[in-house]
């Protein structure tokens, strides 16, 4: 094989060899713990909201390298918001569902204004944002706990034990049918868009890869599909967060690279001056990167207290730090117009196993907090000499 081709490979693959060695070292020092079919699971459940919050922190990022602070604490100002209108106000759960949403998109486009229009410094807007939502979950509240007592807003948004796809196929108390049945339909689905795929492109004459190439990257992502989903199988089956998060992870995925309005957010990264002259309005990109940021901080509060089952003023902490670091140890240039939703979900996932495998370990919680800052300062230097090899 070309060398070149071999270490443009490697690039490429990079954090997906990582994700493999970190899982096969903490296969190693739990003794396989990491995998059992439980632990797959509140693998899944306790990141939920990080998958959802990097989706939403990758737009903002390819913007030109900027992060959203405020997160965590919209999370928190969210949730508390609606805990109040379902157990105090005793509104229908799906009343309250819809205004989180919206308050979370007002939020959202309240800082997208400043940033957009105004033009003042993202990092400033959200910081502002961080203390100030934090100190409205406080308030709202009151500085104690409420607990979240509507059963189906938390089976519909992954609290309680109740909180899995019913096994319609009859399962019974063996391996759930319905888990099963959606590993092999994505296999299939996936299988029969990327052959399409590859066939249109020969068709109208565009430069493809290697074929064999393309068989071995399907049938590694079939062969990781069908191992996550007989993993689910064998317990309980599908968590509904994780519905959520494969509805969030799609539709992104589709609008990010198959969308006008996707590759804005890349040209706006790239160069934005070039961007405006090309007719593009790039302030109301910016606008929407942020709004839509609201938006799904708001979906991740919901998330958050139904896992909970309470609704807390201390809900959010660290949470915007999850979501930065995954979008970065998954490939986004923190120079912006880099990155992708599949590399972010993958850097969630590392996250989420160093996280899990570290706890299973019983590893200090400070030098967890060591570790993951070396992991995070490692993408970064890579991206940035990166860049300067290619430059």
């Amino acid at each position: 094989m070309d060398k070149a081709k071999l270490k443009v490979g490697i690039q490429k693959y990079t954090m997906i060899i990582v994700l493999v060695l970190v899982t096969l070292f903490f296969t190693w020092g739990t003794q396989g713990k990491i995998l059992l079919p439980q632990n797959i699971t509140n693998l899944i459940s306790q990141n939920a909201y990080v998958f959802v919050l990097a989706t939403g922190m990758l737009l903002c990022i390819l913007t030109g390298g900027n992060i959203d602070l405020s997160v965590g604490s919209v999370v928190c100002f969210v949730g508390a918001v609606g805990g109040v209108l379902m157990e105090n106000m005793n509104l229908p759960y799906g009343v309250a569902v819809i205004l989180m949403l919206l308050l979370g998109v007002l939020i959202g486009a309240w800082q997208a204004f400043w940033i957009a229009f105004l033009r003042i410094p993202p990092f400033i807007t959200t910081l502002s944002g961080m203390l100030v939502f934090r100190g409205l979950s406080n308030v709202v509240l009151g500085g104690k706990t409420l607990p979240i007592k509507s059963e189906p807003f938390k089976v519909l948004f992954g609290g309680g034990a109740s909180c899995y796809v019913p096994d319609f196929l009859g399962g019974g108390e063996g391996l759930n049918r319905v888990a099963l049945a959606v590993g092999i339909l994505a296999c299939v689905i996936y299988i029969f868009v990327t052959i399409r795929g590859h066939v249109n492109r020969v068709k109208k004459g565009y430069a493809t890869g290697s074929v064999g190439a393309m068989y071995g990257k399907m049938i590694v992502i079939c062969a990781v599909v069908l191992a996550i989903s007989y993993k689910l199988a064998q317990h309980k089956g599908i968590p509904t967060s994780l519905v959520w998060v494969l509805i969030v992870v799609l539709v992104y995925g589709y609008i990010t690279s198959k969308t006008t309005i996707g590759r804005y957010f890349y040209a706006v990264g790239g160069n934005e001056k070039a961007t405006k002259l090309s007719g593009i309005n790039t302030d109301m990109v910016y606008f929407i990167a942020y709004t839509n940021m609201g938006l799904l901080a708001a979906l991740a509060g919901i998330l958050t207290i139904a896992r909970m089952t309470s609704a807390q003023p201390t809900y959010g902490q660290n949470y915007e730090m999850d979501a930065i670091g995954s979008c970065f140890i998954g490939g986004a240039s923190a120079y912006g117009g880099v990155g992708t939703v599949p590399g972010v979900i993958i850097g969630a996932v590392l996250m989420g196993i160093i996280n899990q495998g570290m706890s299973i370990m019983g590893t200090d919680q400070n030098m967890q907090k060591v570790v993951k800052g070396l992991v995070l300062l490692a993408a970064v230097i890579f991206d940035v000499v990166s860049k300067k090899k290619n430059s």
